[in-house]
């Protein structure tokens, strides 16, 4: 049992990780897209203003590159479980590469722009779950929490990043950003094609049902288990509360600046803060912290994290508005990428792209409704009472998941009954996942899975 434990292995070292050559060629294409993305983001909502002269109209641009998740994340996450997960990568990358290079070209009218941004990123959560479920086959252990530490860091990295350079290329030309985002992921694809080793796919072709019916396992998967439940409820109360000075910094960098700098850049300072926060937090606590101690902080860091945003009621200027934002991104930083370590530890190999579009389809919706209701509160009461009062909410919730939070040895027995289960080849058959005990009388099953994988 004892090496089924991975808060008993050594800490990992980022020269472990990046010591994996698939895992650089993985982390560099998706780093690479992200950028890519995001300079997109930037550069469609300034393409559409001059096109419609509408801020609506900019604002809907922005927000069709989401649309996929809320539509169909858990379906279309689905699909990367019928297909080894360097071809669903390498083809999604392709499709996103031509589509993108189609919204750049100066003659396409305003409607066939948001249409194509809706296809391009129909692609992202197959891709994104090919991904995550790749992953275990690279790092184990405490290297896939670190990696996947790593992953999220560089995503919030790359929004910064993203953001800055397509604002700034798009007010010269955005067509010429598109096209950026365009080569982008064309250079991802290559990454990923000649980096990445080819897999069998997860379901073999014989155990496929109906792709709907696929993605409820999937939902059933993550909520029938105590431990994945548990860090859903986590993940996403985490996000409930986190995304909100982002969603208010424009409207709360205009009621109060400290007179020493624009709302612009005050603005910008708050939307910065949480992902710098979250980086820094990232890093630090997965490199320094070892794997044990870092379950053990996990309780307390679920009542910091919402706790560092109360002092919004205050009112303080928008330089200790950052601090806070900050603060509350680095112990947050301290709770996802190790939710998510245990998260994919926990899964049967041939469910994880399937949980993962459950995951991160919710995350979607969580952050945009509360998104909408704070900014709705805001409308009626002050951003600051807002922004504490609903901080102070979540300190409530978060306490709730700590007292629930499952004890260490439950989640070691998790992470070693998915790895049985994985041996045994028999989770993706079953409408319900086969639990510990149906092992052995799925042996026989497995051995013919994986003759024919």
């Amino acid at each position: 049992m004892s090496d089924a434990r991975p808060a008993r292995e050594a800490p990992a070292t980022f020269r472990d990780v990046f010591g994996q050559s698939e895992f650089r060629a993985i982390f560099a294409a998706n780093t690479l897209s992200w950028v890519g993305d995001y300079l997109a983001r930037a550069a469609v909502t300034v393409l559409v203003l001059r096109e419609t002269d509408s801020v609506a109209l900019s604002a809907a641009a922005f927000a069709a590159s989401y649309l996929p998740w809320l539509v169909g994340g858990p379906l279309l996450s689905a699909l990367a479980e019928r297909h080894n997960y360097r071809r669903v990568m390498v083809v999604c990358d392709l499709l996103r590469m031509a589509l993108m290079a189609l919204v750049a070209m100066p003659w396409m009218p305003t409607w066939s722009i948001f249409a194509l941004i809706f296809l391009a990123t129909l692609a992202n959560p197959p891709s994104q779950a090919a991904r995550s479920a790749l992953m275990p086959h690279l790092l184990t252990g405490d290297r896939l929490v670190v990696g996947l530490a790593a992953f999220t860091s560089a995503g919030q990295a790359a929004q910064v990043v993203g953001y800055l350079i397509g604002a700034t290329v798009a007010a010269l030309n955005p067509n010429t950003a598109l096209l950026v985002n365009a080569v982008t992921f064309a250079v991802s694809a290559a990454l990923v094609r000649f980096g990445v080793r080819e897999r069998p796919p997860a379901m073999a072709e014989v155990h496929r049902s109906h792709l709907l019916r696929e993605t409820v396992q999937g939902f059933r998967i993550v909520f029938e288990r105590p431990v994945l439940r548990a860090i859903a409820v986590l993940v996403f109360s985490a996000m409930l509360f986190s995304i909100v000075p982002e969603g208010l910094a424009a409207g709360w960098a205009a009621d109060r600046t400290d007179g020493r700098m624009d709302a612009g850049t005050a603005q910008g300072l708050i939307m910065a803060a949480v992902p710098v926060g979250y980086i820094l937090g990232g890093l630090t606590i997965s490199r320094l912290v070892g794997p044990e101690r870092r379950l053990t902080l996990m309780r307390p860091l679920m009542i910091i994290a919402p706790a560092t945003l109360v002092p919004a009621l205050f009112n303080p200027p928008p330089t200790v508005v950052a601090l806070l934002a900050g603060g509350c991104g680095f112990a947050v930083a301290g709770l996802v990428p190790v939710a998510n370590g245990l998260f994919v530890q926990a899964l049967p190999d041939g469910f994880r792209a399937r949980a993962f579009g459950v995951m991160a389809s919710g995350t979607q919706i969580i952050q945009g409704a509360a998104v909408l209701v704070t900014g709705a509160l805001a409308e009626r009461f002050s951003v600051p009472s807002v922004v504490g009062v609903w901080s102070a909410a979540g300190v409530l919730i978060m306490t709730v998941a700590a007292l629930a939070w499952p004890r260490p040895q439950v989640i070691h027995e998790a992470v070693a009954a998915a790895r049985a289960e994985s041996a045994a080849g028999g989770g993706p058959a079953h409408t319900h996942a086969p639990g510990p005990a149906s092992g052995d009388r799925n042996r026989e099953h497995g051995r013919h899975r994986h003759a024919v994988t």
